[in-house]
């Protein structure tokens, strides 16, 4: 859909290609995105919840950890349904405020990720490398403020990754080749310079992987090098565990937006940033829950509690 004014052709409405390419696996997709969706939500719902009934997990770690699960639900939310909307119906459009909101919130969700994870490598190596300060050092209003902080710094970021979009001109092609309104596939669209939105994703982007990088790397030497000096071995373990999941989140999370925005922005590219795409708005939110439940004894035990008095209260009203 497009609206004249005067000699320009403004487009005003997006067309989300998606995978109809594959008209051939479009069912089977919804089932699966469906299914990992549905995962998302009662994952990382019940990490929200397990974190708050559990007196044991009211700590900075898990109190992270919670927020992370909450980012999880939201940037899934606003791809996912849109994603599971084109694969089931005719219509695939989306208006140019939706296409600009929808860009808004997943950029500020996922920045604010990044550095939330950041946040965590530094609580980590508060936790091991100053263990006997560790509840002075991450007081709660600390906790607070970095919490603040991160979901701050991703909204401004958005906010002017969304500005330098809007400003642009939108007169020629209005079909987005991808599920979701991604920077670069609104970027290709466009028929005025893109220059200064380049420019602008350019330096918030590569600034803000190479701060939250830096962070998590500079927390995770010194703890390396403080569980290499620990004499025993059961300290080793504990240090060891209390870093895996994160480790393993940390290596998820930006090896695929390393390989998201250093795919070469061609049209033979854009299954793969399709691709990325998914891994990293559907997958990465449905392996997080699982990566910390699975490895954490406190969350597992409180799970197999929680399951435990549910069906003993149910068969007692029986």
């Amino acid at each position: 859909m497009k609206v004249n004014e005067g000699n320009l052709s403004t487009v005003s409405t997006f067309i989300l290609l998606g995978f109809s390419e594959y008209p051939h696996l479009q069912a089977p997709l919804f089932l699966v995105f469906l299914l990992i969706y549905t995962v998302t939500l009662l994952g990382n719902l019940g990490i929200i919840v397990v974190t708050r009934i559990n007196p044991k997990l009211h700590t900075p770690m898990y109190f992270f950890l919670s927020h992370l699960s909450f980012l999880d639900m939201c940037y899934s939310s606003v791809f996912t349904p849109k994603l599971l909307a084109i694969l089931v119906v005719e219509d695939r459009t989306i208006s140019f405020e939706g296409c600009m909101t929808q860009f808004f919130f997943i950029c500020a969700f996922v920045i604010t990720e990044m550095f939330m994870l950041a946040v965590m490598a530094y609580d980590r190596f508060v936790a091991v490398c100053k263990p006997l300060l560790y509840t002075v050092a991450m007081s709660q209003r600390l906790c607070a403020l970095l919490v603040a902080g991160t979901y701050t710094w991703g909204g401004l970021c958005s906010l002017t990754l969304t500005y330098s979009l809007w400003e642009l001109s939108y007169c020629g092609s209005n079909v987005i080749h991808h599920f979701g309104c991604e920077y670069s596939a609104i970027l290709s669209l466009s028929c005025s310079d893109p220059s200064f939105s380049q420019m602008a994703c350019f330096i918030i982007s590569t600034f803000n992987e190479t701060c939250s990088l830096l962070i998590i790397l500079a927390s995770y030497v010194f703890i390396v090098v403080t569980i290499a000096q620990m004499p025993s071995k059961g300290g080793l373990r504990k240090a060891l565990s209390t870093c895996a999941s994160h480790l393993t989140a940390i290596c998820i999370f930006h090896g695929i937006i390393l390989l998201l925005y250093c795919v070469p922005n061609s049209k033979s590219s854009w299954l793969l940033i399709k691709v990325s795409t998914v891994l990293f708005t559907v997958m990465i939110p449905m392996l997080n829950p699982l990566i910390y439940s699975l490895r954490n004894k406190d969350v597992k035990e409180t799970v197999r509690r929680l399951i435990t008095s549910r069906l003993y209260s149910h068969s007692m009203k029986f």
